[in-house]
Protein backbone atom coordinates (compact mmCIF):
# COMPACT_ATOMS: atom_id res chain seq x y z
CA UNK A 1 0.00 0.00 0.00
CA UNK A 2 1.41 3.39 -1.01
CA UNK A 3 2.12 5.85 1.77
CA UNK A 4 -0.21 8.84 1.98
CA UNK A 5 1.26 11.66 4.14
CA UNK A 6 -0.95 13.57 6.55
CA UNK A 7 -0.64 17.04 8.15
CA UNK A 8 2.39 17.22 10.43
CA UNK A 9 0.60 18.86 13.37
CA UNK A 10 -2.57 18.11 15.30
CA UNK A 11 -2.96 21.77 16.14
CA UNK A 12 -6.68 22.32 16.61
CA UNK A 13 -8.17 22.21 20.11
CA UNK A 14 -10.73 19.64 18.92
CA UNK A 15 -8.02 17.27 17.69
CA UNK A 16 -5.95 17.73 20.83
CA UNK A 17 -8.88 17.06 23.16
CA UNK A 18 -10.02 14.01 21.18
CA UNK A 19 -6.48 12.63 21.21
CA UNK A 20 -6.00 13.26 24.93
CA UNK A 21 -9.32 11.57 25.79
CA UNK A 22 -8.63 8.50 23.63
CA UNK A 23 -7.56 5.25 25.22
CA UNK A 24 -3.87 4.81 24.38
CA UNK A 25 -3.12 2.95 27.59
CA UNK A 26 -2.04 -0.29 25.93
CA UNK A 27 0.30 1.32 23.39
CA UNK A 28 1.78 3.83 25.84
CA UNK A 29 2.28 1.07 28.41
CA UNK A 30 4.01 -0.96 25.68
CA UNK A 31 6.41 1.93 25.10
CA UNK A 32 7.51 1.96 28.75
CA UNK A 33 7.69 -1.83 28.77
CA UNK A 34 10.01 -1.71 25.75
CA UNK A 35 12.14 0.90 27.47
CA UNK A 36 12.46 -1.22 30.60
CA UNK A 37 13.41 -4.16 28.38
CA UNK A 38 16.42 -2.20 27.14
CA UNK A 39 17.77 -2.37 30.71
CA UNK A 40 18.57 1.34 31.01
CA UNK A 41 19.36 1.10 34.72
CA UNK A 42 17.94 3.56 37.27
CA UNK A 43 18.77 6.56 35.03
CA UNK A 44 19.80 8.56 38.09
CA UNK A 45 20.44 12.11 36.93
CA UNK A 46 19.68 11.19 33.32
CA UNK A 47 18.32 13.87 30.99
CA UNK A 48 15.75 12.60 28.50
CA UNK A 49 14.28 14.24 25.42
CA UNK A 50 10.82 13.26 24.18
CA UNK A 51 9.98 14.47 20.67
CA UNK A 52 6.31 14.83 19.77
CA UNK A 53 5.11 14.55 23.36
CA UNK A 54 1.46 15.45 22.67
CA UNK A 55 -0.47 15.67 25.96
CA UNK A 56 2.60 14.31 27.80
CA UNK A 57 1.39 10.82 28.69
CA UNK A 58 4.74 9.27 27.70
CA UNK A 59 6.87 11.78 29.68
CA UNK A 60 4.61 11.32 32.70
CA UNK A 61 4.82 7.54 32.52
CA UNK A 62 8.57 7.75 32.01
CA UNK A 63 9.15 10.08 34.97
CA UNK A 64 7.00 7.91 37.22
CA UNK A 65 8.93 4.82 36.18
CA UNK A 66 12.32 6.54 36.59
CA UNK A 67 11.95 8.97 39.51
CA UNK A 68 15.55 10.22 39.38
CA UNK A 69 15.46 11.34 35.72
CA UNK A 70 14.31 14.57 34.07
CA UNK A 71 12.66 15.06 30.70
CA UNK A 72 12.40 17.83 28.13
CA UNK A 73 9.21 17.26 26.11
CA UNK A 74 8.74 18.98 22.74
CA UNK A 75 5.63 19.35 20.61
CA UNK A 76 4.61 21.70 17.83
CA UNK A 77 0.97 22.01 18.93
CA UNK A 78 0.12 24.57 21.60
CA UNK A 79 -3.27 22.92 22.30
CA UNK A 80 -1.43 19.65 22.99
CA UNK A 81 1.01 21.38 25.33
CA UNK A 82 -1.86 23.11 27.14
CA UNK A 83 -3.29 19.68 27.90
CA UNK A 84 0.18 18.44 28.86
CA UNK A 85 0.59 21.33 31.31
CA UNK A 86 -2.81 20.61 32.86
CA UNK A 87 -1.85 16.96 33.33
CA UNK A 88 1.46 17.93 34.91
CA UNK A 89 -0.16 20.49 37.19
CA UNK A 90 -2.10 17.61 38.76
CA UNK A 91 1.15 15.74 39.49
CA UNK A 92 3.33 17.86 41.78
CA UNK A 93 5.74 14.97 42.26
CA UNK A 94 6.40 14.76 38.52
CA UNK A 95 5.92 18.28 37.16
CA UNK A 96 9.22 19.79 38.40
CA UNK A 97 11.17 17.18 36.41
CA UNK A 98 9.41 17.86 33.10
CA UNK A 99 10.03 20.89 30.87
CA UNK A 100 7.55 21.45 28.04
CA UNK A 101 8.89 23.02 24.84
CA UNK A 102 6.81 24.44 21.99
CA UNK A 103 8.68 23.75 18.77
CA UNK A 104 8.97 21.68 15.63
CA UNK A 105 11.98 19.78 14.42
CA UNK A 106 14.52 20.66 13.30
CA UNK A 107 14.65 23.02 16.29
CA UNK A 108 17.91 24.91 16.70
CA UNK A 109 17.07 25.76 20.32
CA UNK A 110 17.58 22.14 21.40
CA UNK A 111 21.05 21.67 22.89
CA UNK A 112 23.51 19.55 20.92
CA UNK A 113 25.02 16.42 22.43
CA UNK A 114 23.06 16.97 25.64
CA UNK A 115 20.68 14.08 26.30
CA UNK A 116 21.34 10.68 27.83
CA UNK A 117 18.06 9.20 26.58
CA UNK A 118 16.07 9.95 23.42
CA UNK A 119 12.37 9.07 23.17
CA UNK A 120 9.66 9.49 20.57
CA UNK A 121 6.25 7.86 20.30
CA UNK A 122 3.90 8.35 17.33
CA UNK A 123 5.76 11.26 15.73
CA UNK A 124 7.54 9.63 12.80
CA UNK A 125 4.44 9.05 10.67
CA UNK A 126 3.48 12.75 10.91
CA UNK A 127 6.71 13.88 9.26
CA UNK A 128 6.87 14.58 5.55
CA UNK A 129 10.66 14.24 5.74
CA UNK A 130 11.54 11.51 8.27
CA UNK A 131 15.20 12.49 8.27
CA UNK A 132 14.43 15.50 10.47
CA UNK A 133 13.65 13.07 13.30
CA UNK A 134 16.72 10.90 12.91
CA UNK A 135 19.06 13.85 12.47
CA UNK A 136 17.57 15.66 15.47
CA UNK A 137 18.01 12.59 17.64
CA UNK A 138 21.57 12.14 16.46
CA UNK A 139 22.45 15.79 17.05
CA UNK A 140 20.83 16.22 20.47
CA UNK A 141 21.92 12.95 22.07
CA UNK A 142 25.24 12.33 23.73
CA UNK A 143 27.52 9.82 22.02
CA UNK A 144 26.22 6.41 23.03
CA UNK A 145 22.85 7.78 24.22
CA UNK A 146 20.06 5.24 24.48
CA UNK A 147 17.25 5.69 21.96
CA UNK A 148 13.70 4.34 21.70
CA UNK A 149 11.29 5.36 18.95
CA UNK A 150 7.89 3.71 18.51
CA UNK A 151 5.41 4.46 15.79
CA UNK A 152 2.49 3.10 13.83
CA UNK A 153 3.30 0.66 11.03
CA UNK A 154 1.59 1.00 7.66
CA UNK A 155 -0.75 -1.93 6.97
CA UNK A 156 -0.52 -3.91 3.76
CA UNK A 157 -4.01 -3.06 2.48
CA UNK A 158 -6.96 -0.69 2.96
CA UNK A 159 -8.93 -3.60 4.38
CA UNK A 160 -6.33 -4.07 7.10
CA UNK A 161 -6.57 -0.34 7.89
CA UNK A 162 -10.32 -0.61 8.43
CA UNK A 163 -9.93 -3.77 10.52
CA UNK A 164 -7.49 -1.99 12.85
CA UNK A 165 -9.85 0.97 13.18
CA UNK A 166 -12.71 -1.33 14.13
CA UNK A 167 -10.51 -3.23 16.59
CA UNK A 168 -8.97 -0.27 18.37
CA UNK A 169 -11.20 2.76 17.70
CA UNK A 170 -14.71 1.39 17.24
CA UNK A 171 -16.09 3.46 20.12
CA UNK A 172 -14.03 6.59 19.50
CA UNK A 173 -15.43 9.84 18.01
CA UNK A 174 -15.40 10.02 14.22
CA UNK A 175 -12.72 12.73 14.37
CA UNK A 176 -10.35 10.37 16.11
CA UNK A 177 -11.26 7.46 13.83
CA UNK A 178 -10.40 9.59 10.81
CA UNK A 179 -7.13 10.73 12.40
CA UNK A 180 -6.26 7.08 13.10
CA UNK A 181 -7.07 6.16 9.48
CA UNK A 182 -4.91 8.99 8.15
CA UNK A 183 -2.07 8.02 10.47
CA UNK A 184 -2.11 4.39 9.36
CA UNK A 185 -1.88 5.45 5.72
CA UNK A 186 0.94 7.87 6.60
CA UNK A 187 2.97 5.36 8.62
CA UNK A 188 6.13 3.66 7.37
CA UNK A 189 6.96 0.01 6.81
CA UNK A 190 9.94 -1.51 8.68
CA UNK A 191 11.97 -1.75 5.46
CA UNK A 192 11.46 1.97 4.86
CA UNK A 193 12.63 2.80 8.38
CA UNK A 194 15.75 0.68 7.84
CA UNK A 195 16.50 2.74 4.74
CA UNK A 196 16.00 5.95 6.72
CA UNK A 197 18.44 4.81 9.39
CA UNK A 198 21.02 3.86 6.79
CA UNK A 199 20.74 7.31 5.25
CA UNK A 200 21.06 8.95 8.69
CA UNK A 201 24.18 6.99 9.62
CA UNK A 202 22.26 5.08 12.28
CA UNK A 203 22.34 1.61 10.77
CA UNK A 204 23.48 0.18 14.12
CA UNK A 205 19.99 0.66 15.56
CA UNK A 206 17.51 -2.22 15.68
CA UNK A 207 14.10 -2.16 14.00
CA UNK A 208 11.36 -4.56 15.00
CA UNK A 209 7.61 -5.13 14.84
CA UNK A 210 6.27 -4.86 18.39
CA UNK A 211 2.49 -5.18 17.90
CA UNK A 212 -0.05 -5.68 15.14
CA UNK A 213 0.14 -1.95 14.40
CA UNK A 214 3.46 -0.71 15.80
CA UNK A 215 7.13 -0.86 14.96
CA UNK A 216 9.99 0.29 17.15
CA UNK A 217 13.57 1.44 16.75
CA UNK A 218 16.02 1.05 19.61
CA UNK A 219 19.69 1.01 20.48
CA UNK A 220 22.46 3.49 21.15
CA UNK A 221 23.80 6.37 19.13
CA UNK A 222 27.29 5.97 17.66
CA UNK A 223 30.09 6.73 20.09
Amino acid sequence: MIRRPEPELMDTPEQAIAYARADFNSSNALFIELLRGLDPGPLAGARALDLGCGPADIPIRFLRAFPHATCDALDGSQPMLDLAQAALDALPGVAPRCRLILGTIPDTSLPKGHYDLLLSNSLLHHLHDPQVLWQTLRETGKPGALLLVMDLMRPASPGWVEALIETYAADEPELLREDFRNSLYAAFEPSEVLEQLEQAGLSGLEVGVVSDRHLAVWGRLPQ
